[in-house]
């Protein structure tokens, strides 16, 4: 990336593709309401991809994913939780980078106040909707503005496989993880997903 750690990244940074950004967020720490989180899982979603919400054109609850990059997309899903994406690539692009799960690395009080004093600390932010609750994100946050909030951290060497919980595209290999670091989240395949072809996908952690 050219940047050392602790490097605010800018708006040129997510203004890529976004299969090009998601590695490049591994270890970097995400900032919002008092908690910082280093990530350790993401996956990519594209436009052109049938498992995006941008796949059928801009709406009410995608504008938001239609640029400028930088930018934070929130949705509501399962009726129960919220999920956080980081925007991506030239605006009208449709474009964002899912936050799977991280480490909580300051104002642990504060997360843990948000997700139960009974929550193991491996468990604060692993998985979408553990880090959303974390980092104190609702869909009010949808469109906020994330330039200035995200730094770089000690480099990663990621591992590419197949995305979590979706029907499709479920092998298109977009989600993106630190290997062997505890804070990732398990691969589930959603059983409503094709059969996968060849050999079962590999897990991250």
């Amino acid at each position: 990336m050219g940047r050392g750690p602790g490097s605010v990244l800018d708006r040129a940074f997510f203004a890529r593709d976004s299969v090009v950004v998601a590695p490049e967020l591994l270890g970097c720490i995400v900032t919002a309401n008092g908690v910082s989180v280093r990530l350790t899982e993401v996956e990519a979603y594209r436009e052109d991809d049938p498992a995006s919400h941008s796949f059928r054109g801009p709406t009410p609850r995608t504008a938001v994913m239609f640029g400028p990059a930088g930018f934070l997309y929130v949705y509501f899903t399962y009726g129960m939780h919220f999920c956080a994406n980081l925007v991506c690539g030239e605006d009208g692009t449709g474009a964002a980078v899912l936050l799977r799960a991280g480490e909580v690395v300051e104002g642990e009080a504060l997360a843990r106040g948000r997700r139960g004093e009974a929550v193991k600390d491996r468990d604060l932010a692993r998985g979408p909707a553990r880090l959303a609750q974390a980092m104190g994100w609702d869909r009010s946050d949808d469109g906020r503005d994330m330039v200035g909030a995200v730094r770089t951290g000690a480099p990663a060497a990621p591992v590419a496989g197949p995305r979590t919980g979706i029907t499709k595209a479920a092998d298109t290999a977009w989600r993106f993880w630190i290997p062997g670091d505890r804070f990732v989240s398990p691969y589930k395949r959603h059983p409503k997903a094709p059969a996968a072809e060849g050999d079962t996908p590999a897990t991250g952690g």
